[in-house]
């Protein structure tokens, strides 16, 4: 089925495009949910409101961008609103902004598809994960994941800084990284 008569069908009420939407766009969404939630039953359930939207809404999507790109968004958007709605997120964000860190970004590898990574992120504190995600997987500016998550800029700022350091920490600690050697002058040695 092609994307144009699954989506027409399924703004119909069409039970067998919305089942190949849903079948088509499903497990791709299932992983940003699994990056958001603290397990797959979670994840799942994040995923089936995140759907619940995508067909209540499916009548606004002006073929404007990508079909994927627009349920991703809400389904992301889905995610926030789950994880706003608990307590510990709230006092996960609301932290006092993060002294000055000095992260190397090539530290941290640049594939965050990769299973392991993903496991470490998930270990992450909620609101250092779920800032994290906003901003180096699904692309948000800070000041867009400060609107998103109700805190300041300045706030998303300092708990990716704090994301990154301790994802970096976990990385070393399972051995997926490598701590960079120091020289004799305290400087990191450099890779030839």
């Amino acid at each position: 089925m092609t994307e144009e008569l699954m989506l027409a069908g399924s703004i119909k009420n069409n039970a067998s495009a919305q089942e190949e939407l849903y079948s088509r766009f499903s497990p791709r969404m299932l992983g940003v949910c699994y990056r958001f939630a603290k397990n797959r039953e979670d994840a799942e359930d994040m995923l089936q409101e995140g759907f619940i939207k995508v067909f209540t809404q499916l009548h606004q999507y002006r073929n404007e961008g990508s079909l994927e790109g627009w349920i991703r968004r809400i389904v992301v958007h889905t995610c926030i609103n789950v994880l706003k709605k608990n307590k510990k997120f709230a006092d996960s964000v609301d932290l006092i902004h993060a002294k000055s860190i000095h992260i190397k970004e090539d530290m941290i590898p640049s594939i965050m598809q990769a299973k392991q990574v993903v496991e470490c992120i998930r270990l992450l504190p909620l609101g250092y994960r779920t800032v994290l995600n906003l901003y180096a997987i699904e692309g948000f500016s800070h000041k867009e994941i400060g609107n998103l998550l109700d805190i300041e800029e300045s706030t998303s700022r300092s708990q990716y800084t704090r994301a990154k350091a301790m994802l970096e920490e976990i990385l070393i600690r399972k051995n997926i990284i490598h701590k960079p050697r120091k020289n004799i002058f305290g400087a990191a040695a450099s890779s030839r």
